[in-house]
Formats: C-alpha cells, sequence, structure tokens
C-alpha cells in the first residue's frame, strides 16, 4: 500500500521540479533581434552595459528584467507652430525628423520610453525651428537659391513678385541645416541622435495669407496688361505693315494697269488713223454722225441753212435712202 502512494507522490514532485526548470530556464535566456537592443534592469536598476549584439543571452529570472528598444531609425512629426520671420511676417512651419536610440542606457535614464522621447524631441526641435526662422527673412524660408533672380539679370522676361527678387544669403536647404545642428547639440543627453529634420510645409497665417493672394491677383493682372499692351502694339505693328505693303500692291498694279491702258489708246488710235486715212470723208461723215449724238435729241428743234454741214449730210442721207 504504501509503495502504491509513493509513487504519485514522487512523479508530483518530479513534474513540479520539471515546471521549476523550465520556468528558471525561460527566465534566464531572452533572445536579442537584429533591430533591437536591451539593457538588462534589476529591481528597476540599469545593471551593466547595453546589450547591442543580436542572440541569445543569460539574465538572472525573476531579479532581472530586459528593456527592448529599437535601433532602427524612428520618426518624429511636430505640430504646425505659428512663428514670426525677420521681416515681421507670420507663418505656420511644419517640421518632420528622423531619430534613433544610440545609448540605450542613457535614453532608458533620461526618458525611459519613445512617447517621452518625442515629447522631449517636440521641445528641442521646435526651439531650433523658431530660433532659425526668427533670424531669418521669409524668402529664406521659401527658396533655396537665386535662380529668379539671376535669370531676371539676363534679360529673360518674367513677372514676379518684390520679394521673388530679393537676393538670398541663406536658403531654406541651409536654414533647415541650421535647425538640425542645433537640434543634434541638446538631443545626446537623452541617448538620441537626430538623423535628419525636413521642413515640411511653409504657409502664412490667415490675415498675411489674405494680403498675400490680393497682391498675386495684382500681379497676374499687372501682368495681363502689360501682355495686352504688347500685344496692341504688335498688332498695330502688323496693321500698318499689311496697309503700307497694300499701298505699294496697289501702286504698282495702278501703274501697270496705266501702262497696259495707255498702249491699248496707242493702239487704238493707229488703227483708226489708219482707218481713217484710207477715206477722209467716211471720217468726216463719222464724227457728224458723232457730233448728231451728242448735240440732238427727240426734244431738239434745229434751224439750218442750205449751205450748213449737217444739212449736207442729212440731205446727202436723204438722196442716199
Amino acid at each position: 500500500m504504501k509503495k502504491g502512494i509513493l509513487g504519485p507522490i514522487l512523479g508530483f514532485f518530479a513534474g513540479v521540479c520539471i515546471l521549476v526548470i523550465v520556468a528558471f530556464v525561460s527566465g534566464a535566456l531572452f533572445i536579442v533581434d537584429e533591430t533591437k537592443q536591451v539593457v538588462i534592469t534589476q529591481f528597476g536598476k540599469p545593471v551593466g552595459q547595453p546589450i547591442t549584439s543580436a542572440g541569445l543571452h543569460y539574465k538572472i529570472p525573476f531579479i532581472q528584467q530586459a528593456d527592448y528598444f529599437e535601433k532602427r531609425l524612428l520618426d518624429w512629426d511636430g505640430d504646425p507652430n505659428q512663428i514670426p520671420t525677420r521681416d515681421k511676417k507670420y507663418i505656420w512651419v511644419d517640421t518632420t525628423a528622423r531619430w534613433k536610440v544610440v545609448d540605450a542606457l542613457k535614453f532608458l535614464q533620461s526618458v525611459g520610453n519613445e512617447m517621452s522621447a518625442n515629447s522631449r524631441l517636440d521641445d528641442i526641435i521646435n526651439s531650433a525651428t523658431r530660433d532659425a526662422v526668427t533670424n531669418h527673412l521669409l524668402v529664406e524660408a521659401v527658396r533655396n537659391t537665386n535662380r529668379i533672380l539671376e535669370a531676371k539679370e539676363l534679360g529673360e522676361d518674367a513677372i514676379v513678385s518684390e520679394e521673388a527678387l530679393e537676393r538670398l544669403e541663406v536658403g531654406r536647404q541651409q536654414l533647415t541645416r541650421a535647425i538640425l545642428e542645433k537640434a543634434k547639440v541638446l538631443a545626446p543627453q537623452y541617448g538620441i541622435d537626430i538623423v535628419d529634420v525636413r521642413i515640411k510645409r511653409v504657409n502664412y497665417v490667415d490675415d498675411v495669407r489674405n494680403k498675400v493672394y490680393d497682391r498675386m491677383i495684382a500681379e497676374r493682372k499687372r501682368a495681363a496688361e502689360k501682355y495686352r499692351s504688347e500685344g496692341l502694339g504688335k498688332s498695330a505693328e502688323i496693321e500698318g505693315q499689311v496697309g503700307k505693303e497694300l499701298k505699294l500692291i496697289t501702286s504698282e498694279a495702278y501703274r501697270q494697269a496705266q501702262g497696259i491702258v495707255g498702249m491699248a489708246d496707242a493702239e487704238a488710235i493707229s488703227l483708226y488713223a489708219q482707218a481713217y486715212t484710207q477715206d477722209a470723208d467716211f471720217y468726216s461723215f463719222l464724227k457728224t454722225l458723232e457730233t448728231y449724238k451728242h448735240t440732238i435729241d427727240e426734244n431738239s428743234t434745229i434751224i439750218l441753212t442750205t449751205d450748213s454741214d449737217y444739212y449736207k449730210y442729212l440731205k446727202g442721207l436723204k438722196h442716199t435712202k
């Protein structure tokens, strides 16, 4: 009977021992991924240096804890801030950044987690952005080069605003670099390295935006008037040239036509002269008929003498009939 009871008891204790060993081993071993780094804490306090190499690692179970942190780049996306520029123009500046944990131990001791780190980055990057923007003109936060001004100086036809013609000393790219350099100074105290900072968007505040729109409309109207005026001038020039060419063509055509008419008249006179020289009486007769045609009509009354040339031809016409 005692042997029957002893077997199950020993089996129970063996099972318990196995569970304890498994729990001990599982709590003592942990895996570090390629994308992670680990800081071991004992009763909430860091122990040793951060573990950055991937693989299987050991810790004291139930006493020590593995705190995991990212090794990859992380995103930070701030809220738009209203900032005045050096020329007293208020704008909204929206920035973004990439950062990573370079010292996991310092990161754990200073901020503890990514949410707190993003909160600290809000202060660091927003402060650096405000300092950079307030020390520069608006155009330096918008443009990178003096390409428009250089094109204007070369004589290229372009209608641009007065701000576009301001010469840049510092462009947007250099302004962004200044923000990054200032932010990188403060970030290492939290075990963070800020890799890059970018300005996503720059926009005017509502009051300034309306004034800018009004100025843009006025500039476009001025440009339209300039092009319209140039077009009217070109149209007048073309019309004048057409009129000049038309007069030249008409004059040349009239000269040629008069020459042709003169030649035709000369030829006709020559033919008439040849015909009339062949029969002088016939010529005299025709001329008399023309005179009758131009001087006598149905309402005319003629009194002729017997020795009149008119009467002679009329009498001769009667005898002919």
